[in-house]
């Protein structure tokens, strides 16, 4: 058989989604059993928000587009900021290193090779002064993707807007502060499960008091869906996260009406088009319902779920990789069809390398001509009342309610206690860990398709260039890092990590000393080992 060739006919294949789940051949009225629409409807910006979020949808104000950007040294990263806001960008969404992301400095040993790789290297206030210069808070939406030491950076940010003379009531944007996604999926964690919690709860009531605008909490199911999880899976562990903050934040004492529309999600779009657009319409019902009938809320704006979505990393492919346009514009229209209120679109070489700027500009244009050329903004919920489309929606609503039943279980009638056991138990690694080995069996097996994988091979396809980040980066961030400790007043440093170290030991709310750690200049290393010496470490159990 020549490589250009499918390896199986067609109708030879199972016809189920990518997640598994079968797909029927053709879907009708009578499919749809006791189905009301204004149950399953309603109208949009309405409960049960099915139809969208908001009433007008991208005809009042089209999704941010909203570009994962960072690399190297604050100052490149700076520079890429301002590129990608000239050529149309309208919000900021900051991409960490790996040692940022693990609450490590820059010349810690453990850094070594890894400074500025994934991501911008942020050690202390001084490197967000440079990342954000030239830059005014007050005038954009930045989405900062950092969990494990959120608020260590979400202090470096306040500060940094006060060194603006922005007023931090006047700030918008997205903190992802999930960490119940990492233990489950992406492994980037600071402290065990419970003084995390602790954290998160003092970051949610310091924002509802202190920064209105501010989403603390971007709830994660991207991350879930890149380590193997179904659609529903990605649906349920994500809600079933949301919930469980949602439960914390009443344990805090703090209101649903007032913390809940600070919430905020993240989910995938993965390639499977219509089981992705079910999937986004069935999270605003779920939620809504949730929020109504079992945590009291009444206000729309304490039901309504407004996400973020990106294209699916995992789906690209280092063969063919020009093939990553085609795949990524399928995901980002799925994305726009399910009502998403931002975007970001992976560029094509994201697979090898952090893209380059032309790769990263053609990401933004392939949102752009979605946006300005297709049309299909111009309609609210254009698939809505399709026989297919609602039959989907009820379908993975349906799995997704069977997975909250489990893990209610669990929590013995707690969401949150439910979410903590799922995790202590590996619950939810095995479950993920099982559906990755079964989708990997359907490609190998022939059932499902990789172009330029699996299936029409080219051995003749050509490298493309991409973006290398030198080692130059790294030196010049230590010396900064460096620099830093050696130009701030040291007892003043001293004092604040002292300080932030007797208030972890009482039930104080954090944030107030941890901002006072950035104003003197402390490092991310040095102001979560002060809260390790308290909190302790994690390490996974593992699960087979």
């Amino acid at each position: 058989m020549s490589p250009e060739q499918p390896r199986a006919p067609w109708s030879e294949r199972s016809h189920r989604s990518l997640s598994g789940e079968p797909v029927p051949a053709i879907v009708g009225p009578d499919d749809l059993v006791d189905w009301e629409p204004d149950e399953k409807l309603g109208e949009p910006g309405g409960f049960p928000f099915t139809r969208g979020a908001y009433p007008s949808m991208y005809r009042g104000r089209l999704w941010t587009m909203r570009q994962f950007a960072g690399y190297g040294t604050p100052a490149e990263t700076n520079a890429r900021y301002r590129f990608l806001t000239d050529h149309g960008q309208t919000g900021l969404s900051v991409a960490f290193d790996m040692p940022t992301l693990m609450g490590l400095d820059s010349d810690d040993p453990r850094s070594d090779g890894e400074v500025g790789r994934c991501g911008v290297a942020t050690d202390s206030l001084d490197d967000f002064e440079t990342l954000f210069d030239q830059i005014p808070l007050g005038d954009v939406t930045t989405s900062m993707t950092i969990s494990g030491p959120a608020v260590v950076v979400f202090a470096f940010f306040l500060a940094t807007a006060e060194e603006q003379g922005v007023d931090w009531a006047t700030l918008d944007g997205t903190l992802q502060t999930d960490i119940f996604k990492e233990y489950i999926a992406q492994k980037e964690w600071v402290f065990p499960p419970r003084p995390h919690l602790r954290l998160i709860g003092d970051l949610m009531a310091f924002c509802a008091e202190r920064v209105p605008k501010w989403h603390p909490i971007s709830v994660s199911g991207y991350h879930i869906r890149e380590a193997g999880a179904t659609a529903a899976e990605e649906l349920a562990f994500t809600l079933a996260d949301g919930f469980a903050y949602v439960e914390l934040g009443m344990q805090r004492g703090l209101d649903v009406e007032d913390f809940a529309p600070a919430l905020s999600f993240f989910f995938n779009a993965h390639i499977d088009f219509f089981e992705e657009i079910a999937k986004l319409r069935a999270a605003r019902r779920i939620w809504a319902r949730w929020m109504r009938d079992r945590y009291g809320a009444t206000s729309p704006e304490a039901m309504r779920l407004r996400f973020h979505t990106q294209t699916a990393g995992v789906s690209l492919t280092a063969q063919q990789p020009m093939n990553n346009v085609v795949r990524t514009a399928i995901e980002a229209l799925a994305a726009v069809l399910g009502g998403t209120q931002s975007l970001h679109t992976n560029a094509l070489d994201e697979v090898l390398a952090l893209p380059t700027e032309d790769t990263a500009k053609l990401a933004l244009r392939t949102q752009q001509v979605i946006a300005f050329e297709s049309g299909v903004p111009d309609v609210i919920d254009p698939l809505g009342g399709s026989w297919f489309v609602e039959d989907a929606t009820d379908r993975i609503e349906a799995r997704a309610e069977e997975i909250f039943t489990e893990i209610e279980r669990m929590g013995e009638g707690s969401m949150l206690e439910g979410v903590l056991e799922g995790i202590e138990q590996g619950w939810f690694q095995r479950r993920i860990a099982e559906s990755a080995f079964q989708e990997q069996q359907r490609y190998e097996s022939g059932d499902l398709v990789k172009v330029g994988v699996t299936d029409f091979v080219d051995a003749k396809e050509n490298p493309i260039d991409t973006l290398v980040i030198g080692e130059q980066a790294e030196r010049t961030q230590l010396e900064s890092v460096r620099r830093t400790r050696a130009a701030r007043d040291a007892v003043a440093a001293d004092d604040a990590l002292i300080a932030l170290k007797e208030a972890a030991t009482t039930d104080a709310n954090l944030m107030e000393p941890l901002i006072d750690c950035a104003r003197a200049r402390c490092t991310e290393g040095e102001i979560v080992g002060a809260l390790a010496a308290v909190f302790g470490t994690y390490r996974e159990t593992p699960a087979f």
